[in-house]
């Protein structure tokens, strides 16, 4: 029997230019599924205006209205949303097709290092549009600059398609950089990582604990507490009354890129399933979300504490979707920026 797994995405373009498309997606339920298609229509460069999806536990039914460049590319777009929502077999009784205990294998980090003549304003910013546009995904960076005034580069990247080891991948990457930074291109090479970036990975951050703790802590600073800063405030409630077996949380919030990914990350971390939920996004920028939730035992959320320390991330989240930073480095100054992936 022929399963039409590509069935699982569905895009649909908006009838008259302007309108949003419209991309539904009916597949397995997975915990977190929704954070990772959220997150591809990220990486996409496109913004969510509306969202509805709901699930039995097993099976889910997602749309999203989505606004974007002319440029996207959509048939790689379905691509991408079809590997991150699980297969037809992941429900039915044909088990002897995925195989027991399979953990998944990292993918390849490879160094790209590349020598440009000279620096100019928005380099960094064309190499990383570029790699994003390949689809590859950047670990590590470090940029210097000689005296004379000539670039060095050194990205440690991944490979989304895992093809980076294949010659016809690289000459692609290279080929695409030399289009963008033309003649001030001396060299550019690919090769696989060695185990220096794997000591260097599993090394302690190199940001000063003081930077990293005011920057990850889940306390607002006090003038996000006073309203200084946060003009436009955020409110999410939570409601255990209106649903017999789901938790209500009710969010509105000021709209900004990533939002529902940002708030479908938060609930994977802390291992919470969206039975069903509703998003919408005014023309004003603002939002509105209602979202059913039950832990991962199917309960709803009853404890006080687990309450208030979700609503203190998503407030977090919400309020600061950009982590900032200040450090002074001898004669240099350093602007730090952390973002969750």
């Amino acid at each position: 029997m022929e399963i039409l797994y590509e069935d699982a995405v569905v895009i649909s373009q908006g009838e008259k230019p302007g309108e949003p498309t419209l991309i539904t997606v009916n597949c397995p339920d997975k915990a977190g599924l929704c954070c990772d298609l959220c997150r591809v229509i990220l990486l996409f460069g496109l913004s969510i205006c509306k969202g509805d999806g709901q699930t039995d536990g097993k099976w889910c039914y997602i749309v999203f209205w989505v606004v974007g460049k002319p440029s996207t590319r959509w048939n790689l777009l379905k691509q991408r949303l079809l590997e991150v929502c699980p297969s037809y077999f992941s429900t039915s009784e044909i088990d002897y097709y995925k195989p027991e205990n399979q953990q998944p294998r990292p993918p390849d980090v490879f160094l790209l290092m590349f020598w440009c003549s000279c620096d100019y304003e928005g380099l960094l910013h064309d190499v990383t549009e570029v790699l994003c546009e390949l689809e590859l995904t950047i670990k590590r960076v470090k940029v210097s600059t000689t005296p004379d005034g000539r670039v060095m580069d050194l990205f440690y990247i991944t490979d989304t398609r895992e093809l980076l080891g294949t010659k016809m991948r690289q000459e692609e990457t290279i080929h695409c950089l030399k289009n963008v930074l033309g003649k001030a291109l001396i060299s550019c090479e690919i090769e696989l990582a060695g185990p220096e970036f794997t000591a260097c990975s599993q090394g302690s951050s190199f940001l000063p604990s003081a930077i990293t703790e005011d920057m990850f802590s889940l306390e607002l600073p006090n003038k996000h507490r006073s309203g200084f800063l946060a003009p436009n405030p955020v409110s999410i409630t939570v409601d255990n009354g209106l649903s017999p077996s789901h938790t209500l949380v009710q969010i509105f919030c000021k709209d900004h890129k990533g939002l529902l990914y940002d708030i479908t990350r938060t609930l994977k971390d802390y291992n919470i399933q969206i039975p069903y939920g509703r998003f919408f996004a005014n023309r004003k920028g603002n939002c509105e979300m209602d979202l059913f939730l039950i832990q991962a035992d199917g309960k709803k959320i009853v404890d006080p504490n687990k309450q208030n320390a979700l609503c203190s991330r998503l407030r977090m989240e919400l309020l600061r979707p950009l982590r900032l930073a200040v450090a002074s480095r001898g004669p240099d100054t350093e602007l730090l920026v952390a973002n969750p992936c």
